[in-house]
C-alpha cells in the first residue's frame, strides 16, 4: 500500500500515513525522551521563525519549548496562575482534585444554586456535569445579596443578572495583576474555566469530566494548553473511557450496531482553524455542519452563545474534537460513516505546533481568514508536499481583496488546490446554503481515498512532534503492561472462566444451593438434626474441594495489580482491566430493551431461569468474585476446625477489595449468576469498611430495584456520579454497591457520614406460581436489598407493573417491622420529545386506603403479586412519591444529548431523597456494625 511522507522534524523523526483506510500512526512508537521532545519542539520553533522573517511581527508564544523561556512575556507565564487564583484552584496544582472530591455530598447537593463568585464556578460546573445538565457550560453568576433578601432557590430568576466581582474584597489582590485577565465587567469564558479545571484535576477526574461532556454532546478537549509550563498535553487517557454506539454499514454486506471506545475507530478527520482575523465563526460553522435542518447543535462553544464573547485568557491553543456518528436512518444521517471534526482555538501562527499536528492527521483543513499577506503565505508554503487537502473560507467584505487574490493564486500550486477550494461566505443570510456546501465537501472527501486516523493514531503523531501524551506516565504504562499480561491469554471468555476462574460457576452454584437449604433448616421451628448435619457435611466437602485449588496465573497477576503500593498505579490498573476485558472477547449479541423484556416474559414459565438471557461479558467482577470464593472456602474450613487460623492465605482479600470500593469501583454484593450473597465475603468486606471509616461510620443505604431495562443504573449514575455498568448486556445481574462520602461540614445536618448505593439487576414481572426457582432467588435478592435499605427507588416500565418479587419481599420485611422510604419512578423509555418536565407529581399511591392484610390476601389469591400501584396498600402517602421521568435522550442516539428535562427531574429526585434522609422519613440510619448484623439475619 502506498505511503506518503508528510514531513520531517530533525533526524529520524518523520510522520507517514496510509493513503486510505489504515494508518501506520497506530503502530507503537518509542516514547520520546524529554530532551528529544525539546529538540523536536525547538526545530518546529525554528521552522516557524524562518517563515516569519524580519518583516513579520507575529509572535510565536505557545509551545512546549522550555529552551525558549526568555521568549515568553512575564504576563503569559502568570496568566494561568492568576486565573487559577480567581477560580479558587491555585492549591490544586500539586494536590490535584480527585473524583472523590467532586462526588462528595454537601449542602449544595440539595439546592439548585447559582454561582455568586468566580470561585463557585468550577464546583457549579462539576455539579451540573454530574447531572448531565446541557447548561453546564453556562458560567453566569448572580448578585451576592444578603441571605434575608436572597430570592428563593429558583435558578431561572437568579441567572438573569450577571455579577461582577470587586478585587478589593481580597486584601492581598494586586489590582494590576488583572490587567490581562477578566476585569470587573468581563465574566469568565467557559473554555477558560474548562481548561483551568482540567489542569487542576487528576487523570481519573479528567476521565469523568470527558465522559459526562460526551453524553451532553459537548466538544471534547483533545489538546490541553498549558502556557504557564510551556507544555501542552494530548488527552488520550482522559478520552479512552468514552464508549459510543453507532450504525456501521460496510460497503458490501449487512449493517449492524457497533460499540467501541472513541479512541479506537479510524475515521476521516476535518480540521477547522483560523489564520489571523476572520469575521466568520469556526465554531458556529462547525455546529451548523453537524446540525440537521433548523435544529441547531451547540457542540462547540461559540461567540453568539451566552458569554461567548468573553475574551479567552488561557484557552488559546486548545484543540477540541467532536464526531458525527450515523444512526442507520437515512433521514437523520448527514454522513454514512463516523467523521471527526477538530477545532483549534486561536490563531495558527501563535499555535504552530498544534496546527502542524492537525495538518498531519486531518483529511482536510478548512482555514478561515480575512487576510492573506506575505506572512501567511510563508506560513502555508511550508505545507508544500502535504497529503492534506486545504480549503479557504473568506469574507468578501473584509481584508485586502487584491492581496488575497495574489497570494491565493501563488498558494494554489503549492498546496495542490484549485479554485473550488476557495469558499466565500457572502453574508450572514447565506448561512444555510453555505453550510450545505461545506457539508458536501466533507462528504466528498470522506468518500474519496483519504487519510483515516483514530485518536490513538493522533497521539502517536503528537509524540513525534514533541507533544506530551497523558497516557505516557510510568504508572499508567506499568498498569497497562500488567493488564496485557492477563488479557493476552484470554481467547474465549467462557473457556477462560472455566479454566482459570475455577471456584465460581458450578462449584459456587452447588455451594450456594446447599447454604440456602441449610439456612432454611436453621430457621425452621424444629429442624431435624440429621438433615442439618448432612447439609453441613456436604457444604464442607464442596468448600474443601474449592480450597484444593490455587489461584491461577491470571488471578495472581490481578491480585498483584490491586496490591500495588502506588494508589495511582492501582487505579490505572483497574481502568485498564475494565477496558481490556471489555474488548478482548467476541462482540456480544445486541438486543433492544423491548426484546429483553419480551424474552423474559416468555421464559418465565420455563422453570429454572438461573441461566442468563445473553452471554455474560467477562469483567473485573469475575476476578473479585474468585477472590471472594477463595476467602469463603478458607473461612468455612477455619470455622469447621479443618484449618488453623494461623495458616490462612487469603484473610487479606477483603481489605484489598475494600480499597477498590473506597476508590470508586462498584463491588458485587450479590452474585448475578447464582443470585446468592457470599455471606462470609460480604461480612468480611463490611468489617473492613467499619475499620476504615472509624468514627465516620454512620450509613444510609439507597438502593434501586425494578424491571429490567428501565434505566436504574443510569439513574443512579446521574444522581450520584457513580460508575455502575450500563448498556445492553452490561447491566448488573445481581447487586453491586458503591460508597458516596458526605462532607464533614454537612454530615451532622444530614445525619450520616456516607451513603451506600446499591444497584440491582432487573426482576421478572411474571407470575410467581410459574416462575420456579428463578422467582424464589429474586425474592431472596429483593428481601436482602430492601432489608438493608433506608430508601428504595422502584424503577417501573410504562406497563405500571410492580415486580411480584418486590411485593413478596415487602410482606416478609413488614413482619419484621422494616418499612423503608419508597420512591416509585416511571421512566419514559421511548418518547424522545417529552414536553416540559413534571418530575415531582406527588400524590397518594392509593385512591382507597387498605391494610397490609388485604395486600397479603391479594398475593395468596391471585398468585401473581400486586400488578399496579393501586394494590400497594402498604405505602404511606405522606412519605412516598411517584415520579414521572422524561426520556433520557433529546433526539435520536447516537447524536442525541441527554435531555434537560431528564437531568432536572433526576436532580429533583435526588434532592427529595436527601430531604427525606435529613428529615428522618426513612428508616433510622445504621452504622456498619448494624449492617453486618442485618446481612446475617436476612
Amino acid at each position: 500500500m502506498k505511503m506518503l511522507t508528510l514531513g520531517k522534524l530533525g533526524e529520524g523523526v518523520e510522520v507517514e500515513l496510509l493513503v486510505r483506510g489504515q494508518s501506520d500512526l497506530g503502530e507503537v512508537a518509542p516514547e520520546i525522551k524529554a530532551s528529544e521532545r525539546q529538540a523536536a519542539v525547538a526545530i518546529a520553533d525554528l521552522e516557524w521563525r524562518e517563515m516569519e522573517g524580519d518583516d513579520c511581527e507575529l509572535q510565536y508564544g505557545d509551545g512546549p519549548n522550555e529552551a525558549q523561556d526568555s521568549d515568553f512575556p512575564t504576563v503569559e507565564r502568570s496568566r494561568l496562575q492568576e486565573m487559577l487564583l480567581l477560580l479558587g484552584l491555585e492549591t490544586h496544582q500539586v494536590q490535584k482534585l480527585s473524583l472523590q472530591d467532586a462526588l462528595q455530598i454537601s449542602s449544595d447537593s440539595m439546592r439548585n444554586w447559582a454561582p455568586q463568585a468566580p470561585k463557585d464556578l468550577p464546583w457549579n460546573f462539576l455539579r451540573k456535569l454530574q447531572a448531565l445538565n446541557a447548561e453546564a457550560r453556562n458560567t453566569t453568576m448572580v448578585l451576592d445579596v444578603l441571605p434575608d433578601t436572597r430570592p428563593v432557590e429558583k435558578e431561572s430568576q437568579m441567572e438573569e443578572e450577571v455579577i461582577y466581582w470587586d478585587t478589593a474584597d481580597d486584601i492581598s489582590a494586586d489590582i494590576y495583576s488583572f490587567s490581562e485577565l477578566p476585569t470587573p465587567d468581563t465574566p469568565v469564558n467557559p473554555l477558560d474555566l474548562l481548561c483551568a479545571l482540567l489542569l487542576s484535576s487528576d487523570s481519573f477526574l479528567q476521565q469523568e469530566i470527558m465522559l459526562r461532556m460526551s453524553l451532553c454532546q459537548f466538544a471534547l478537549p483533545l489538546i490541553l494548553p498549558d502556557s504557564e509550563n510551556h507544555a501542552h498535553t494530548f488527552l488520550l487517557w482522559a478520552m479512552r473511557g468514552i464508549v459510543r454506539t453507532w450504525w456501521s454499514q460496510p460497503p458490501r454486506g449487512v449493517g449492524s450496531l457497533r460499540e467501541d471506545s472513541m479512541v479506537l475507530p479510524r475515521a476521516p478527520a476535518f480540521a477547522f482553524v483560523r489564520m489571523e482575523v476572520s469575521s466568520n465563526s469556526k465554531s458556529q460553522l462547525l455546529n451548523a455542519v453537524l446540525s440537521l435542518g433548523h435544529r441547531q447543535r451547540d457542540c462547540f462553544w461559540h461567540r453568539d452563545m451566552s458569554l461567548g464573547t468573553s475574551p479567552r485568557e488561557i484557552a488559546d491553543g486548545l484543540v477540541e474534537i467532536s464526531w458525527f456518528l450515523p444512526s442507520g436512518r437515512e433521514d437523520l444521517d448527514l454522513f454514512p460513516e463516523p467523521v471527526a471534526f477538530l477545532n483549534l482555538r486561536g490563531d495558527i501562527g501563535s499555535h504552530w505546533l498544534q496546527f502542524k499536528l492537525l495538518t498531519e492527521v486531518s483529511s482536510a483543513v478548512f482555514i478561515l481568514t480575512d487576510n492573506i499577506s506575505k506572512k501567511e503565505y510563508k506560513l502555508l508554503s511550508s505545507m508544500k508536499g502535504s497529503a492534506t487537502k486545504y480549503y479557504f473560507i473568506l469574507s468578501p467584505y473584509r481584508g485586502k481583496r487584491n492581496s488575497n487574490l495574489r497570494f491565493l493564486n501563488r498558494l494554489i500550486p503549492v498546496l495542490k488546490m484549485d479554485h473550488s477550494h476557495v469558499l466565500v461566505k457572502v453574508s450572514s443570510t447565506d448561512g444555510v446554503r453555505f453550510t450545505r456546501r461545506v457539508r458536501s465537501i466533507v462528504a466528498h472527501v470522506a468518500r474519496s481515498p483519504c487519510r483515516r486516523v483514530s485518536v490513538e493514531d493522533m497521539a502517536h503523531a503528537a509524540r513525534k512532534l514533541g507533544l506530551k501524551v497523558d497516557e505516557d506516565c510510568e504508572e499508567c504504562q506499568r498498569a497497562k503492561d500488567r493488564m496485557e499480561r492477563i488479557t493476552r491469554n484470554i481467547k474465549d471468555s467462557d473457556a477462560y472462566r472455566r479454566d482459570e476462574l475455577r471456584l465460581q460457576g458450578e462449584p459456587w452454584r452447588k455451594a450456594a444451593r446447599v447454604e440456602k437449604e441449610l439456612c432454611q433448616v436453621q430457621w425452621a421451628v424444629d429442624p431435624p438434626d440429621k438433615h442439618r448435619a448432612e447439609l453441613s457435611h456436604r457444604l464442607l466437602e464442596l468448600r474443601t474441594q474449592q480450597s484444593s485449588h490455587d489461584p491461577a496465573g491470571g488471578m495472581q497477576e490481578f491480585i498483584a495489580g490491586i496490591s500495588c503500593p502506588s494508589l495511582g498505579e492501582r487505579q490505572y490498573f483497574l481502568r485498564w482491566m475494565e477496558w481490556g476485558l471489555a474488548w478482548v472477547a467476541q462482540p456480544r449479541p445486541r438486543q433492544s430493551p423491548e426484546a429483553v423484556l419480551t424474552l423474559r416474559l416468555k421464559q418465565v414459565g420455563a422453570g429454572d431461569l438461573s441461566e442468563p438471557l445473553w452471554p455474560e461479558p467477562l469483567g473485573v467482577e469475575h476476578f473479585l468474585r474468585e477472590m471472594g470464593q477463595f476467602y469463603e472456602a478458607e473461612s468455612c474450613l477455619v470455622e469447621a476446625g479443618k484449618l488453623p487460623a494461623g495458616q490462612r492465605r487469603f484473610a487479606h482479600f477483603p481489605g484489598l477489595a475494600l480499597e477498590l470500593l473506597v476508590q470508586g469501583l462498584p463491588l458485587e454484593l450479590i452474585d448475578g449468576n447464582t443470585l446468592s450473597a457470599p455471606l462470609r465475603w460480604v461480612t468480611g468486606l463490611l468489617k473492613e469498611l467499619h475499620a476504615h471509616l472509624e468514627r465516620r461510620s454512620r450509613l444510609v443505604v439507597v438502593s434501586a430495584l425494578g424491571v429490567p431495562a428501565t434505566g436504574k443504573s443510569t439513574l443512579l449514575n446521574t444522581m450520584f456520579g457513580l460508575r455502575f455498568a450500563t448498556g445492553r448486556g452490561r447491566g448488573p445481574r445481581g447487586a453491586f454497591m458503591q460508597l458516596v462520602t458526605v462532607a464533614e461540614s454537612f454530615s451532622q445536618d444530614l445525619g450520616c457520614d456516607h451513603i451506600l448505593v446499591i444497584d440491582s439487576g432487573g426482576l421478572i414481572g411474571g407470575a410467581p406460581a410459574t416462575a420456579g426457582e428463578r422467582f424464589e432467588l429474586e425474592v431472596s435478592l429483593a428481601t436482602l436489598i430492601m432489608g438493608l435499605s433506608n430508601v428504595i427507588v422502584v424503577s417501573l416500565a410504562e406497563t405500571r407493573d410492580i415486580p411480584p418479587a418486590v411485593v413478596h419481599a415487602f410482606l416478609r420485611l413488614e413482619k419484621m417491622g422494616h418499612v423503608p422510604n419508597y420512591q416509585f419512578v416511571y421512566q419514559n423509555l421511548h418518547d424522545m420529545s417529552v414536553p416540559g418536565p413534571k418530575p415531582r407529581e406527588r400524590r397518594p399511591l392509593l385512591e382507597h386506603p387498605a391494610d397490609v392484610s388485604r395486600a397479603a390476601a391479594q398475593v395468596d389469591k391471585q398468585g401473581e403479586g400486586l400488578r399496579t400501584l393501586a394494590y400497594l396498600a402498604f405505602c404511606d402517602p405522606e412519605k412516598q412519591h411517584v415520579w414521572h421521568i422524561p426520556g433520557l435522550w433529546n433526539g435520536v442516539p447516537p447524536m442525541a444529548a441527554v435531555s434537560l428535562g431528564y437531568s432536572e427531574a433526576i436532580f429533583e429526585l435526588k434532592r427529595c431523597l436527601l430531604e427525606n434522609i435529613r428529615n428522618g422519613l426513612s428508616n433510622p440510619n445504621k452504622n456498619v456494625q448494624q449492617l453486618i448484623e442485618l446481612v446475617s439475619q436476612l
